[in-house]
């Protein structure tokens, strides 16, 4: 049986938690800007981050947030039961259930994240995350607003979790 591992949400500022995804995140290190961020640590260790954004334009001040990353730590030890069982640390989805808790605090209705395609979800679906099918993928790029080539063109997975019982109109 392994040791007790314990991990907790503590606070941390939207430039910290981008400055942890520079230098940690995978596949998108590069992000512009947090309306606010949450944080897990292992001890004093800071091991995961999300940060939530500003959703596309047709949605702002509608009610919804984006939550553009959710990152953690790769290798993190497991948790042990009260049954002594070994789970895989908890971290993604502890960040998406804080930073959805600190959301609805902040007035919020509604949460949205992507996923990649060789993304399962898991930690999405214990999060409380509805799964609502898959964006058509593409470039950002339009004739009136040139943009640079999109990092991950590829369709994703779109998710929600409604934050509040009663649910935003369309």
């Amino acid at each position: 049986m392994g040791e007790r591992v314990e991990y907790r949400i503590a606070p941390i500022t939207g430039r910290a938690a981008l400055k942890w995804i520079a230098e940690t995140h995978r596949h998108l290190p590069k992000l512009q800007g947090a309306l606010f961020a949450v944080s897990v640590k292992r001890g004093d260790e800071l091991v995961g981050v999300a940060t939530a954004g500003n959703p596309a334009r047709v949605w702002q001040g509608t009610g919804r947030f984006v939550i553009t990353r959710c990152a953690a730590l790769p290798g993190l030890p497991p948790v042990v039961g009260k049954n002594g069982d070994e789970y895989p640390a908890p971290v993604c989805s502890m960040l998406l259930k804080a930073i959805c808790r600190a959301g609805r605090e902040l007035g919020y209705s509604e949460a949205w994240t992507y996923t990649l395609p060789d993304e399962g979800g898991a930690s999405l679906r214990a999060a409380g995350f509805e799964y609502q099918g898959e964006t058509a993928g593409g470039e950002h790029s339009r004739i009136s607003r040139p943009r640079n080539p999109a990092v991950r063109p590829e369709p994703k997975g779109r998710w929600v979790n409604y934050l509040r019982r009663e649910r935003l109109a369309a």
